[in-house]
């Protein structure tokens, strides 16, 4: 091979082997031109605004321990001591899966009720170029009634104690103060009172006023648009988030007994406005137990 031929040749297989390599420089190059979008958070300090869920999730591999107390109305006076010797309460665990997938299991002793829920965040706010300007959060749960039947010689199904709940909530941390949600909700219960509905539909209102670095005042307000059980009214809650460490206090006043959402939205009878207000706390304490992202 004359040495023209072999400079043409040592040229081509140069041309090939480089475009061979092109995709892949242009992946790589493509990467460093699309950094990851930053996406806002601790829009709430919890995963919970009081009573209801908000757009906030815990990490991937966190567990999230809860312990809810709601004591007796206040206006029952000295004789029960404002309500501190009545006393409801909630246990319950948290798993983040995801930074956009969490799941959860509870117990109450209000009706004996077991609760399990799953939630997702499709939508992820962020302040970016082309960033949704909001966070869109969808939460499906399910209860179940343990509590012995009042008229026993009936013959209920199973079925007869399970209800569910279905909601999306939409929400925007505004500034670094203030948070604002709105969630509407259905839920379906498939055995409902006499004259009572199976479904429930409501459009609930939550919200977050940060006072201080450790400090927020917290809205959850959750009124009923159709369906709504007869005597029940809407549940209103109003309180403080508190801080700590790993740990999360929310002190709040509220008219609701239950604590999952098919006890507080089907099942409040207290009427916040005319004094029927019980004091109630939610302890948050968060553990990594697996592998974070």
């Amino acid at each position: 091979m004359s040495g023209a031929y072999r400079a043409l040749f040592t040229i081509l297989i140069s041309c090939g082997v480089a475009k061979a390599q092109e995709p892949d420089l242009l992946k790589e190059l493509k990467k460093e031109e699309t950094p990851a979008r930053s996406h806002v958070t601790n829009a709430f300090k919890s995963s919970r605004v009081i009573n209801n869920h908000s757009i906030e999730f815990i990490g991937k591999g966190v567990l999230d321990v809860r312990f809810l107390h709601r004591f007796g109305t206040v206006n029952s006076g000295i004789k029960n001591l404002f309500g501190l010797d009545q006393a409801n309460t909630r246990i319950g665990f948290d798993y983040g899966l995801s930074n956009r997938v969490m799941a959860g299991f509870g117990r109450s002793n209000v009706g004996k009720e077991l609760d399990a829920f799953i939630k997702y965040r499709p939508i992820w706010q962020s302040n970016d170029p082309g960033g949704s300007p909001v966070s869109v959060v969808w939460v499906s749960g399910i209860t179940v009634n343990t509590a012995p039947w009042a008229f026993p010689e009936l013959n209920y199904d199973f079925e007869d104690r399970l209800a569910y709940f279905h909601e999306i909530i939409i929400g925007r941390k505004f500034t670094e103060s203030f948070s604002l949600q709105l969630n509407p909700i259905l839920v379906h219960r498939n055995l409902a009172p006499a004259n009572g509905h199976n479904n429930t539909f409501a459009l609930g209102i939550g919200s977050r006023l940060k006072l201080t670095k450790r400090t927020a005042f917290m809205l959850d307000y959750q009124p009923v648009l159709s369906g709504r059980q007869t005597g029940t009214k809407d549940m209103l809650a109003v309180g403080f988030d508190i801080e700590t460490g790993g740990h999360v206090f929310q002190l709040h006043f509220t008219n609701a007994t239950g604590m999952n959402e098919k006890a507080f939205i089907t099942g409040t009878t207290d009427d916040f406005w005319k004094g029927d207000i019980r004091f109630g706390f939610n302890i948050s304490r968060v553990f990594t137990v697996g592998k974070k992202k």
